[in-house]
Parts: C-alpha cells; sequence; structure tokens
C-alpha cells in the first residue's frame, strides 16, 4: 500500500508544529525549501500498518504570493496534491483562522478541518460547536488537542478512514458577488480559449489570483506569449472595479471570506463572560440584538422610503416641467409641418404621453437605489439577513436566502438569478417562489402616482406598508409552499457577516447608476412599445374614437372590468393597465397615460376622478401582488427549467392578489373608509 502523504495547513502559533511533533516524535527530517530559506519538516512514521508521510507547511495567513510562506504553502497544495490536508484552526482565534480555511477549501480538495486548543478556548468562555462548522463547510471538522498523544492516535484513526472515501471535496462554493463574478468568468473564459496554463492552476484559481493581484503570479502568466489578450482585459476590469470600489478593490474579495468566517463563528460559536467588545461587536449587539433588530430594519427601510419622496420632490418637478415643455414644443412642431393627425396623436399621446409619465418618476427610483446601494456598501444589509434568519427557518429557508429577497427590491429579474448562489435545490425553488412578492422599483412608479394623489401626507407611511405586506406575503406564502411541497426539509448555509466599511460616493454612485439604468433602457424599449400598441389598439377599428369604449381596448377591457368591479375598480381603463402590467409593471401608468392622452401631471387630476383613496389603495395592492412580469416568469421557467412552476406562480398570485384587493376594499367600506 503506497504513503499516505498528509500536509498540515494553518497559521502561525495555531499548534500546527506541536500537532507535527507529537504524531511523528523523532521520525523529523528537516531542511530547507529548495531555492528558499524557510524550514521545511517532513515526518515518516507508521500507524496502523499504514506508511504516513506529514509535511509541515510554513504558517501562513493566507494563501497568496506576497510572502515566501505563503508562496511555498500554495504552490506544495496546489503542485503536489496531497491526499489530504489537515487545516489546524485556533479555537481562540477561530475567525481569524477561518480566513486562511476559505482559501483551502476554495481551491483544494481532500480537506480536513482540526481545532486546537479547545479547552483554552474554554476557559476563556469561548465555546465551539464542531458540528456547525462542519455542516457549513462540508468537509470533517474534528477537535484534537495537538499535545495528547491518545488524541492525535484517535484522530489519525479518522484520517485513515477519510482517505478511503472516493468524494473528499467540499461542497462550499465561494461567489465574490454578482459585480466581480461577472469579471472572474470574464477571465476565466480568456485564460480557457486562449489556452493560458500555469502550474496545476484552474482557470478559476488563476483568475482570482489575477484579479487578487498576486505579484508572483500575475508577473509570470501576464508575460506568456499568449497572454497580450488576457492582459489588455485585465486592465480595463481593474480600472473599472476602481471606479467602483477604490483602488483596494481587491480587499474585497478578502473581505468575502472575513465576511464567511465571522458568519460561520456567529452561528457556532459562543462567547461566555467576554469583558471586551470591539466597535463592531457593539455595534452589532443592537443591529443584530434578537429583540430590537427587527423594529431596527423597518424603521430604517421607512427612513429610506421617507427619503425617496423628500430628496426626489424637486427633482420630480424639474422633470415634470421639461416634458411638458417639450410637450408644447412637440406640438407646434406637429402642427407647422401639418402632418396627419393620427401620427401627431401617436407621437404627442402614444409616445410623449406613454414614456413621459414614467420618466418623472426617475429621481425616486435612482434614489432609493443610492440609498439601499449605501446600507449594502456599509454591510448592514447583510445583518439584516442574519436578523431574518430564525424567520426565514420558521419557513424552511436559511437567512441567506433573504439576500436575493432584498435584491428583489431593485429587480425581481436579477433576484430570481442571485438564488444559483444557494447551493440547497429546495432552498432555491422555494426562494424563486416568494422573490415575486418583493415590490420591485418597477411597481414604485404606480405607488408614486397614487400616493402623490390620494396620500400626499403619508407619503413613506403609505409606501411603507406596500413594502411590508409583500415581505408579509413572502412569508405567509413561504410557510404555506413548505407546509405542501418542502416537509421535513431543513437548510444550513453560511451568513456572512462582512466587516463594517464606509461606503464610497463612487462606489455607490456607480452602483445606482448601473441599477438605474435598467429603467431608463425600459422606458426606451418596452415601455415605449407597449405606449404604441397601446394608442393603436386605441384608434382600432378605424374610424373609432379614440380611446373609447368601442375601441379594441376599450372593447378588452369591458370584458375583464366586471371581475375588478368588487374591488373598487371595475372601469375598463383599470382593467387595461393591470393587462399591459404584465408586460412590465412601469407600463401600468404609460397605459393610463396614453389611453387619456396626458402627461403625468394631468394624470394625477384623471385618477382622482376615477379611484377614492380606498380603492386606490386596492389598486396598488393588486399591483403588488398579481401576476410577475414576462420577464420575470421567463426567468423562473429558466432557473426551475419548469413552465409548469411559472405558470402556476402567476395563476397564484393573480388569485392572491384579487383576494386581497377584495378583502382591503370591501373590508374598508365596511369599517366606513368609503
Amino acid at each position: 500500500m503506497r504513503t499516505l502523504k498528509i500536509a498540515l495547513a494553518g497559521n502561525p502559533n495555531c499548534g500546527k508544529t506541536t500537532l507535527f511533533n507529537t504524531l511523528t516524535g523523532a521520525n523529523q527530517h528537516v531542511g530547507n525549501w529548495p531555492g528558499k530559506t524557510i524550514e521545511q519538516k517532513t515526518g515518516n512514521f507508521n500507524f496502523n500498518g499504514r506508511k504516513i508521510e506529514l509535511i509541515d507547511l510554513p504558517g501562513t495567513y493566507s494563501l497568496t504570493s506576497f510572502s515566501e510562506e505563503e508562496q511555498i504553502t500554495m504552490d506544495f497544495l496546489i503542485n503536489e496534491k496531497p491526499d489530504i490536508t489537515i487545516n489546524i484552526v485556533d479555537a481562540t482565534n477561530l475567525e481569524r483562522n477561518l480566513f486562511l480555511t476559505f482559501e483551502v477549501l476554495e481551491h483544494i480538495s481532500s480537506v480536513v478541518i482540526l481545532i486546537n486548543m479547545d479547552k483554552l478556548a474554554k476557559e476563556k468562555g469561548i465555546i465551539i460547536n464542531p458540528k456547525s462548522i462542519e455542516s457549513k463547510l462540508g468537509v470533517p471538522v474534528n477537535v484534537c488537542d495537538a499535545k495528547n498523544k491518545d488524541e492525535c492516535s484517535g484522530f489519525m484513526k479518522k484520517m485513515i478512514a477519510y482517505s478511503a472515501k472516493k468524494k473528499r471535496e467540499s461542497n462550499l462554493k465561494l461567489n465574490y458577488g454578482d459585480e466581480l463574478e461577472e469579471h472572474l468568468l470574464k477571465v476565466e473564459e480568456i485564460i480557457k480559449n486562449d489556452k493560458i496554463s500555469f502550474q496545476n492552476y484552474t482557470p478559476r484559481l488563476l483568475s482570482v489570483k489575477l484579479l487578487q493581484n498576486d505579484k508572483l503570479i500575475s508577473k509570470e502568466v501576464l508575460n506568456l506569449d499568449n497572454a497580450s489578450n488576457l492582459k489588455r482585459e485585465l486592465e480595463k476590469i481593474k480600472r473599472h472595479l476602481r471606479k467602483i470600489f477604490g483602488n483596494d478593490y481587491d480587499t474585497v474579495m478578502s473581505d468575502k471570506k472575513h465576511g464567511l468566517a465571522a458568519g460561520v463563528v456567529k452561528e457556532s460559536l459562543k462567547r461566555i463572560n467576554i469583558n471586551r467588545e470591539s466597535r463592531s461587536d457593539r455595534l452589532d449587539k443592537v443591529l443584530t440584538n434578537k429583540y430590537v433588530g427587527i423594529p431596527i430594519f423597518l424603521l430604517i427601510i421607512f427612513i429610506v422610503f421617507q427619503m425617496t419622496f423628500t430628496f426626489a420632490k424637486p427633482f420630480v418637478g424639474l422633470i415634470e416641467l421639461c416634458v411638458s415643455f417639450f410637450a408644447k414644443i412637440t406640438s407646434v412642431w406637429i402642427a407647422s409641418t401639418q402632418l396627419p393627425a393620427w401620427v401627431g396623436s401617436l407621437i404627442s399621446d402614444g409616445i410623449i404621453g406613454g414614456v413621459g409619465s414614467v420618466i418623472v418618476f426617475l429621481p425616486n427610483i435612482f434614489i432609493m437605489f443610492f440609498l439601499i446601494s449605501l446600507l449594502e456598501d456599509f454591510g448592514y444589509l447583510a445583518r439584516a439577513a442574519f436578523i431574518m434568519d430564525e424567520l426565514m427557518h420558521k419557513i424552511g429557508l436559511h437567512g441567506k436566502s433573504f439576500i436575493p429577497l432584498i435584491l428583489g427590491f431593485g429587480c425581481n429579474v436579477p433576484a430570481i438569478m442571485s438564488t444559483r448562489s444557494l447551493d440547497n435545490k429546495k432552498d432555491k425553488l422555494l426562494t424563486i417562489l416568494i422573490i415575486p412578492f418583493m415590490s420591485c422599483s418597477a411597481r414604485l412608479p404606480v405607488y408614486i402616482l397614487f400616493v402623490g394623489a390620494f396620500f400626499i401626507k403619508y407619503q413613506g407611511l403609505i409606501l411603507f406598508s406596500l413594502y411590508l405586506l409583500g415581505i408579509l406575503l413572502a412569508i405567509s406564502s413561504g410557510l404555506l409552499f413548505k407546509k405542501f411541497f418542502f416537509k421535513n426539509e431543513t437548510s444550513d448555509l453560511i451568513l456572512e457577516i462582512p466587516p463594517y466599511r464606509l461606503p464610497t460616493l463612487s462606489g455607490a454612485v456607480i452602483h445606482t447608476w448601473e441599477r438605474g439604468k435598467q429603467f431608463i433602457y425600459k422606458a426606451g424599449t418596452l415601455i415605449l412599445s407597449a405606449s404604441i400598441v397601446v394608442w393603436f389598439f386605441s384608434n382600432l377599428p378605424l374610424g373609432v374614437a379614440y380611446a373609447s369604449e368601442d375601441s379594441l381596448i376599450g372593447q378588452i377591457g369591458k370584458f375583464v372590468a366586471p371581475i375588478l368591479a368588487p374591488l373598487g375598480f371595475g372601469f375598463w381603463q383599470a382593467a387595461v393597465a393591470l393587462i399591459f402590467g404584465v408586460v412590465a409593471k412601469e407600463v401600468v401608468v404609460s397605459t393610463f397615460a396614453t389611453i387619456y392622452g396626458v402627461s403625468e401631471g394631468n394624470l394625477t387630476g384623471v385618477i382622482h376622478g376615477m379611484f377614492t383613496p380606498l380603492s386606490a389603495y386596492a389598486f396598488m395592492v393588486m399591483t403588488l401582488i398579481y401576476i410577475p412580469c414576462v420577464a420575470t416568469i421567463t426567468t423562473i421557467k429558466t432557473e426551475t427549467g419548469s413552465w409548469m412552476i411559472a405558470l402556476m406562480l402567476a395563476a397564484y398570485t393573480l388569485t392572491l392578489g384579487w383576494v386581497f384587493a377584495l378583502i382591503i376594499y370591501r373590508g374598508g367600506l365596511l369599517l366606513g373608509f368609503g
């Protein structure tokens, strides 16, 4: 039987060399690593009839090439491929030690974690749950005193048994976030296409090291003859990342691992009689408190909504003036060119009225994205996921699923796509099913229109109530789906707790623009197209009065309107707006504007004549809940691989929207709010 090669990796002073000495005794060979001044320790011994070669790698905090220790450890693990890598962690400094653990797990298979100095940790009031760590990292986790020969012998028995297993890979998949992952994928594709190779490094590992600015690897790889294309793309990517994250953008990748380490510690370690607390700990003590954490979260979200209206108001007024001025100039130009009346109507009623009615809400959308970006960069949104963890577990999900739900406030499509980071298939599917209840930015123009028309004094409160209702419906639906479709299934993932960082203005602005430009794109394509279609339907059949009950669009609306009558908005214009809103929720506003041939400012007056405050709120609730937009339905099908799931969810949300709008309207009438 061949010799079993085992490598020991860990931070300096973690007990790695103590374990080496306990296992090998006098059977050690000491020398220098080839071409290095760092000491190399190798031990050969027999254990229960098995020959073992034990290599004590230099103590290191990471696997970069910034020091000889780091370079030696990385090269050995990648190129020598030991049968087992034992990562020793100091129980008294678990979070700091786990940073190296994540670097090892990211690229090395057959890893075993050994928690050393557990007794000393307990004396300091630190209680570690190794089973919790094991379930989160997907590799064996053992507790062993490196000084205790009997415990070390028991540990080696487990290692020999572990070496016989066929599959010895962690189920952990590090995801650096959408921004960095997108660029890592680009670099990886170039490495594959240009057949760039470096020792035994995988394309993924090379991509990570190049973006981390690993000096040794960057120097050797980028000087290869076939690396000119890679070099150009890297420079371009780094310029882009510096604009977003600043000159130290590579620390964002490190922060990811620090955050994951903090998440493991948060869920797998208890502290007793701790006297000293860091500033971050003191802040977390308040923000993630089990009693006040959720109220603080709700208060912060309410403040975001209130600020969205307050700060946007002057900009909205300015855009309204610009749209109105442009409409007047266009009307004068149309009159002077003697264009056919239908062309003038198409331009003024269809294009300007439809698109202009939505553009005026750009300030609200950009300001909300900016504020959420600040919270995200500061590190609060990840803590919001931790706050919601206990609640999420009750619906069969982990707190990590709350991140895609928060992303859903921006747009449901990327939120659904972000569930790919969830390794558990049940988690992914259940999260996808409840994301459409998150009130995306596309619904915001509808809310702003109606809130501005009926609830001037309570704008933030009304908007907050709609977002809160969406969250509550997501949780309730999750409970329902869990009961009928996901019985007795549990989830155990890692919650990332990133360090607090002061957001940079440039990073927040770039993130805001990258999210907000999608809305501008939709205004210039999808909303424009829908407005033109609504205009044509309003003029067919030929000779009919524009947007009358006898027009094609009027006939469609009259057919659906009776279904909406019990909800307080049983007129055909509302029915048509909701039908076209399935294309994109913003189209609800542009449809109203196109049908009535008015701009947003005048549309407020029209809405006042059609709705009461109670029916307006019921209409907003219907807009919140009913059928997700076409893009969302398509994405659900793509991510789940099933049209059946996507269409069943559409039917479920449509029914639920109708029921809730009915309850609100009829209940409001009974309470005297009519």
